[in-house]
């Protein structure tokens, strides 16, 4: 096992409500944002499309805007202070390798459910039909892809980015840089992957549609893949160079209080290491 740099944090037990109802409205956020790039992009008569005919330019733009309201909110206070994972394949990453405790697995996942389900419903109420039609974006296997072959792209595609995170947030001077390569990143997956299995990455960003468009029969897809993918991410990781995450959070700041581990210094940090299990 790779030796911990003297100043290493370890994660903090405990109920972590601020952290939690960040991560909460970030991900109702994300959902909020990303599905109405969906609505946008693909409803009925829309207005995008009278400009932008080609189906793959479409999508294309909706990963962009779909990663940017992600990437929007690791930049902001509330992702500044949780981290702004939005997705339980995420914090199970950073579980595996050590940066969370397991409190804070179970609340962060609980919340980014929740916030999922709540930006789902702000969906509906500001698309209406449009988003109905849509079934909310709800994502489900296309190009003749059964089931299980659905989940494997899935598996893969997250590894790809949960990876992708892990490598970014394993050194202080890559890891400002984080929110920028997971823009990238997400996008060019929606681009090429959106046609095969919706692109999810991301059980929460799922689960909300899957539950207002009615597509539960083919959520588990949704669930086995991405986590799947970030156990396949973190297993990776753990046998590249480099130990574990010095932070993780996709937009570090050190102005910040944290109950995640790392070796970037925090606001409060002999206290939290008071705490620590």
């Amino acid at each position: 096992m790779p030796v911990e740099p003297p100043d290493h944090h370890e994660p903090q037990r405990g109920l972590h409500p601020v952290e939690w109802s960040c991560e909460l409205i970030g991900t109702a956020l994300l959902l909020f944002g990303g599905l109405s790039a969906i609505c946008l992009d693909f409803g009925p008569h829309a207005a995008i499309a009278a400009h932008v005919p080609s189906h793959s330019t479409r999508l294309l733009i909706t990963g962009l805007l779909f990663a940017a309201a992600g990437s929007l909110v690791a930049i902001s206070p509330l992702g500044r202070r949780s981290g702004a994972h939005l997705n339980p394949a995420v914090t199970l990453a950073f579980w595996l390798r050590g940066n969370v405790h397991r409190h804070d697995l179970l609340g962060y996942t609980a919340s980014q459910i929740a916030g999922a389900v709540l930006g789902t419903l702000a969906v509906e109420g500001l698309w209406g039909h449009t988003a109905r039609v849509l079934s909310f974006g709800a994502t489900v296997p296309g190009h003749g892809l059964d089931n299980v072959q659905a989940a494997g792209v899935e598996t893969l595609m997250t590894a790809a980015l949960v990876l992708a995170i892990l490598l970014m947030t394993s050194r202080a001077g890559t890891a400002p840089w984080t929110p920028l390569v997971v823009w990238i990143v997400v996008a060019a997956l929606v681009w090429q992957g959106a046609a095969y299995t919706g692109t999810s990455l991301n059980p929460a960003r799922s689960f909300g549609p899957a539950i207002l468009g009615h597509r539960l029969a083919v959520y588990w897809i949704y669930v086995a893949g991405p986590l799947a993918g970030a156990a396949l991410a973190a297993g990776l990781h753990e046998v590249l160079p480099g130990g574990r995450p010095v932070t993780a959070k996709l937009f570090h700041d050190p102005a910040y209080r944290s109950s995640l581990g790392g070796s970037l210094p925090v606001k409060g940090s002999e206290l939290a290491q008071a705490s620590t299990k």
